[in-house]
C-alpha cells in the first residue's frame, strides 16, 4: 500500500470552513499533512457563505487534492440522481456512498433491509452506467441480528454485487461486536472505499473516538486486509476530535505511516 490512496474525511473540520477563503485554506492544511485526496458529504460545506460544486473543484483542485468519495443522503439520490451524477462527472469523484439506511427501512425489521438492497442495486445499476460506484456505509446497528444474518450481511448477500459495494468503517463495525478486518476481506471484491477509524475506551468504561493508532483497534489485521482487498481509497474520519481536528488527522496520517503504509 501507498500514502497516496490516503484521504481526509473533512466533516470534522467545518468549524474551519465559514467562508469561502476557510475552505480553500483548510483543503491547504489538509494537503501539507501529506493527504492526497478528500470525501465530500455535501455540497453545502459552510453554513455562512454556501459552496457551489464548480468553487469545490476549483478550490480542491488548487490546493493539489482529488475528491475521491462522497456521501449523498438516500433521498436526494432517490430525488434527483441525474443531479447526482452530473456532480461527481464535474468533480471527477468515481465513488458514490449511502451514509446510512433510510429511516423507514429502519423501521421494518429484516423486511427494511431486504428492501433497501433491492433498491440499492437499483440505483447503483444507474450509477454504474454513468461510470459510478455505488456503496454501503455502515454503522453498528445494522449488526442487529435477525435468525442467523446481520442487517449489514442482508443488504450485502441480497444484493447485486455489480452494483453495490461496501464502505466498511472500521469504528463502527467495532462498535457492533464485528471484526474490522474480517469484514473487509469478506467484502474484499467490492470495497472500492474504506474509512479507517479508531476506538478508545475511556476512564469510566464508555467508548470514545480516536486518531487511528491511539486506540484499540487490531490495525495491523485491519491493514492487512486492507491489503489483500481491492480497497482503491483509505479516509481517514474521526467524528469528534478531543483536541484540533486537523492535529487529529496529522496524527492518523503519521500513525499510519508508522505502521508500514508507505
Amino acid at each position: 500500500m501507498t500514502n497516496s490512496r490516503l484521504a481526509a474525511q473533512i466533516n470534522g473540520i467545518k468549524a474551519y470552513m465559514k467562508t469561502l477563503s476557510d475552505f480553500g485554506a483548510s483543503m491547504h492544511r489538509i494537503r501539507e499533512i501529506g493527504y492526497t485526496a478528500v470525501q465530500i458529504d455535501t455540497p453545502h460545506i459552510t453554513p455562512g457563505e454556501p459552496l457551489d460544486c464548480a468553487e469545490i473543484k476549483r478550490l480542491v483542485d488548487e490546493a493539489g487534492l482529488t475528491i475521491c468519495n462522497t456521501h449523498i443522503p438516500w433521498e436526494k439520490l432517490v430525488a434527483d440522481i441525474e443531479g447526482t451524477i452530473s456532480q461527481h462527472q464535474l468533480w471527477e469523484c468515481e465513488h458514490v456512498a449511502i451514509p446510512s439506511l433510510p429511516k423507514e427501512r429502519r423501521t421494518q425489521g429484516e423486511e427494511g433491509y431486504r428492501l433497501f438492497a433491492a433498491e440499492a442495486s437499483k440505483f447503483g445499476q444507474q450509477l454504474a452506467e454513468a461510470g459510478l460506484t455505488l456503496s454501503y456505509h455502515n454503522h453498528s446497528f445494522e449488526l442487529a441480528r435477525f435468525g442467523s444474518q446481520t442487517g449489514l450481511g442482508i443488504i450485502f448477500d441480497e444484493s447485486n454485487p455489480q452494483y453495490l459495494s461496501a464502505e466498511i468503517d472500521t469504528y463502527w463495525i467495532q462498535h457492533g461486536g464485528g471484526d474490522p478486518a474480517d469484514w473487509i476481506r469478506k467484502m474484499s471484491s467490492r470495497i472500492p472505499v474504506v474509512h479507517f477509524k479508531d476506538m478508545v475506551i475511556l476512564e469510566d468504561g464508555s467508548q470514545a473516538f480516536a486518531e487511528v493508532g491511539e486506540g484499540n483497534l487490531n490495525w495491523p489485521a485491519i491493514l492487512a486486509a486492507t491489503e489483500e482487498s481491492q480497497v482503491s481509497w483509505i479516509v481517514v474520519e474521526q467524528d469528534v476530535c478531543q483536541r484540533d481536528p486537523f492535529e487529529s488527522l496529522q496524527i492518523s496520517y503519521h500513525n499510519l505511516l508508522g505502521m508500514g503504509l508507505i
